[in-house]
C-alpha cells in the first residue's frame, strides 16, 4: 500500500472525516502533517497543490486533493486502486 500523508490542522472536521474514510478503506497508517503547529509546512502544502485549505490528501505520489476530492474519487471507483499501488 502506498504512503497516505495527509496536511491537517487539529480541530479540522474535514481532515476527521477524510481519515475516517481512508481507515474504513484499510488504511492503517497515516503520515499527517499538522499545518497549525508548524506554519512551514502550510506554506510548502500551499507551493506543491496551490491550495490553502486542510485536507490535502497525497497517496503515494498523487495528490488527492481534499476531502471533496477523496469522497469524489472513491465516488468514481477510484480510491481502491489507487491505495493497492495501481
Amino acid at each position: 500500500m502506498p504512503v497516505v500523508k495527509m496536511y491537517t490542522t487539529a480541530v479540522c472536521p474535514y481532515c476527521i472525516r477524510a481519515k475516517q474514510i481512508l481507515q474504513s478503506k484499510g488504511v492503517t497508517q497515516i503520515d499527517e502533517i499538522r499545518v497549525d503547529l508548524h506554519p512551514g509546512e502550510r506554506e510548502q502544502m500551499m507551493q506543491i497543490t496551490g491550495r490553502r485549505t486542510v485536507p490535502q490528501i497525497f497517496i503515494g505520489d498523487t495528490h488527492v486533493g481534499g476531502h471533496d476530492d477523496l469522497v469524489a474519487l472513491d465516488g468514481r471507483g477510484g480510491l481502491m486502486p489507487l491505495l493497492a499501488g495501481a
